[in-house]
């Protein structure tokens, strides 16, 4: 299973869920449902390389997947599903970048 962490805020998140949603082959985790959902991606970003770049722009890093075998990515096509195409309006980044 392939898990996705992501929030209900977040217009790249809601785009990937959307294509995620009732494929049992993907377990939504909302960062914002539960704070311990929040505490487990917080531990993953502080200590994981894949989030290096996203941390020096300010940027959160999500959504964020989890593959099957444990790759942890900020791709949506890694994980089999299509990013969200710049020309749906505004991110949440500052400064309209990404989220």
């Amino acid at each position: 299973m392939i898990k996705i962490y992501g929030m209900k805020t977040c217009p790249d998140c809601t785009y990937v869920e959307e294509q995620a949603k009732g494929n049992k082959k993907y377990e939504i985790i909302d960062l914002g449902a539960q704070v311990s959902n929040l505490k487990a991606f917080l531990r993953l970003r502080d200590t994981h390389p894949a989030f290096d770049a996203i941390k020096r722009l300010g940027a959160v890093g999500i959504p964020c997947f989890i593959l099957e075998d444990g790759t942890v990515t900020l791709k949506p096509e890694k994980a089999g599903l299509r990013s969200r195409p710049k020309e749906k309006g505004p991110s949440c980044s500052l400064d309209g970048s990404g989220c």
